[in-house]
């Protein structure tokens, strides 16, 4: 009977392989291009794009990001499609093309503009962008400025804001709406206060040591008659890369009072960082963030994209959900779901991680890049076949009948060859499933794929009862069978951890922008959520580690106190959270 149960809920997946997924899962999966720049690629050619900016428009949603030769719509945050366009004009070409760039909606036109230190950089626009209909607005933009950010106020009023550095701050001016002229000139409007802030020293160990930190992608949005204006900040390459946020009374100026926490931040888990992204809301007036997260393995701008849930509490704190933020969410269904509650659960679909760190057996592998390394939840680690030919495969072990709901597929860049964008690649591959790790059943069958999949997830209709997944290739774009995650999610039909004992936060004196965070180890779990914020109903932020019982802490506001909860994690599902702590 045991054997029958992965045969049994197959045939009904195999026969709904294209109904319409309910839930997505970080990075999102879209057909990213690769590096364009070949002193970036040294290393090994790879995928990269970063500083996203998704808005909506005539009923649809639109996303831009760096170095794509064009951009994407979709109808419904899950199916993205990509549109060819090049935005620079021949005399500014180069190896690179629309670099962080600004998308903004005047009346009923989209104006999208590129980062530039020239004159020379176009400001374009478009009534119909579904079907790449653009002309120039201005051919030549004489105000320039990188990580460039457009807002149209509730009076109609334009403002561009504007700065990348680790020397000079942000700025903002307004600029006329028919000319598209500065009014005035440009004013200092926010500069990294590190000395105060934690989260915003430069360094994945938040030390200073190596540069100072990085101030750059803004983003303004506008909430009960306040002005939001988000900067990424310290550093693309790190963990630690976030969002913070500054809020004021009118857009321009330099009278801005900073939140104290990261706006958008995801230090641990799979894929980290959310840094240098934007707020959107979606066509059921739920709000979101895009952001970048980071890899940064063959080059320091080796990135991705991430989408997180966030909204404006009943003080008008601005918030945003990473928690579990790389494990699959419910996408929207309307404007009173649970993941747009501040201190809700996100969206999340409380489908668990069922193969971290369990046995894996492979086809073949190349040098180092060893089995486990593909179910070690680091994006930055990953295991390759000796080739990339058909045939190649690999198999984990949950370990014990498990239910399995989704399954996400994170391809790695071993040896390819492509540089730039490429438009007619594609992955190909099977999904078996196993009792007893001998008799298989095919789960999913993408041998006839051609579309670019490199962070597939599948979404299963009807849950499977499996303890064995084995992914086989097919067909590989360009170089080796390499895969940095194969992430199975859902239940693995067992107890849930209990809750953490013993959990201090010891917090420093001589520097209180520091903690040293301590808890009991739980037998029956494999990773802790720990969250945190400057009022105990706050706790906005979290930090998910993995097989540790201690955090070194470095990310405070040293003139404030902070909270603290933690919960345990095991494949079936979380333990009950902490009482929260206070520390002075």
């Amino acid at each position: 009977m045991r054997k029958a149960l992965c045969l049994i809920t197959t045939l009904f997946i195999l026969s709904a392989t294209n109904a319409q997924q309910k839930t997505y899962c970080n990075p999102i999966n879209i057909d990213y291009g690769y590096t364009p720049i070949p002193n970036f690629s040294e290393s090994g050619r790879h995928r990269a794009t970063a500083d996203p900016v998704i808005v909506t428009y005539k009923g649809d949603y639109y996303l831009f990001s760096t170095n794509q030769w064009g951009y994407w719509w979709s109808h419904d945050m899950l199916n993205w499609k990509f549109q060819s366009k090049k935005f620079l004009r021949p005399w500014n070409e180069g190896y690179d093309e629309l670099c962080a760039p600004a998308v903004g909606i005047v009346g009923d036109t989209m104006l999208v503009f590129g980062s530039t230190y020239t004159r020379k950089f176009t400001l374009w626009m478009s009534t119909d962008p579904k079907n790449n209909v653009w002309k120039p607005l201005v051919d030549s933009f004489d105000i320039g400025g990188w990580d460039p950010a457009f807002f149209t106020d509730d009076d109609g009023r334009f403002y561009m804001y504007n700065g990348s550095s680790n020397n000079f701050p942000l700025y903002s001016i307004e600029l006329d709406r028919k000319t598209f002229k500065p009014i005035g000139t440009r004013e200092e409007t926010y500069r990294l206060q590190d000395w105060r802030y934690g989260w915003q020293r430069f360094g994945e160990y938040y030390d200073n040591t190596f540069l100072d930190p990085f101030i750059e992608g803004s983003w303004m949005t506008k909430h009960n008659g306040k002005y939001y204006l988000q900067y990424g900040a310290p550093g693309t390459e790190f963990s630690g890369y976030a969002d913070g946020v500054v809020v004021g009374d009118h857009p321009l100026g330099n009278n801005w009072t900073p939140q104290s926490d990261p706006l958008s931040f995801k230090p641990g888990g799979f894929a980290r960082g959310a840094g240098h992204g934007a707020t959107f809301q979606d066509l059921k007036g739920n709000y979101w963030h895009v952001s970048t997260m980071t890899i940064a393995v063959k080059n320091n701008f080796e990135r991705r994209i991430g989408i997180w849930p966030a909204g404006f509490d009943k003080d008008d704190v601005m918030y945003c959900n990473t928690s579990f933020g790389d494990y699959p969410h419910y996408l929207p269904t309307d404007a009173t779901a649970a993941y747009n509650a501040p201190n809700g659960n996100g969206g999340f679909t409380n489908w668990m991680l069922l193969n971290y760190n369990k046995p894996v057996t492979v086809s073949s592998t190349l040098g180092g890049y060893e089995a486990n390394l593909a179910v070690d939840e680091n994006i930055k680690t990953y295991w390759s076949a000796a080739t990339g030919n058909a045939g190649e495969w690999l198999q984990t072990d949950l370990g014990k009948l498990s239910t399995v709901n989704a399954i996400q597929i994170n391809y790695a860049d071993q040896d390819a060859t492509f540089l730039g964008k490429q438009t007619d690649i594609y992955h190909q591959y099977k999904l078996y499933c196993s009792i007893d790790g001998k008799k298989w059943t095919v789960l999913i069958d993408k041998s006839k794929n051609q579309t670019d999949v490199p962070h597939d997830y599948i979404e299963l209709e009807k849950p499977v009862q499996t303890r064995y997944i084995k992914l086989e290739n097919v067909h590989m774009p360009s170089g080796k069978f390499a895969i940095s995650g194969l992430r199975v999610f859902g239940n693995g039909n067992g107890e849930k951890p209990e809750q953490v004992k013993n959990f201090i936060v010891l917090r420093t004196e001589k520097d209180k922008r520091n903690a040293w965070l301590k808890w009991q180890t739980v037998d029956n779990a494999y990773a802790y959520n720990i969250y945190f914020g400057t009022a105990p109903d706050k706790l906005y932020n979290s930090v998910l580690v993995y097989t540790a019982n201690e955090y070194w802490f470095k990310v405070m506001d040293k003139e404030k106190p902070y909270y603290f909860s933690i919960e345990a994690l095991n494949e079936n599902g979380t333990s009950t959270k902490t009482q929260v702590i206070k520390v002075d």
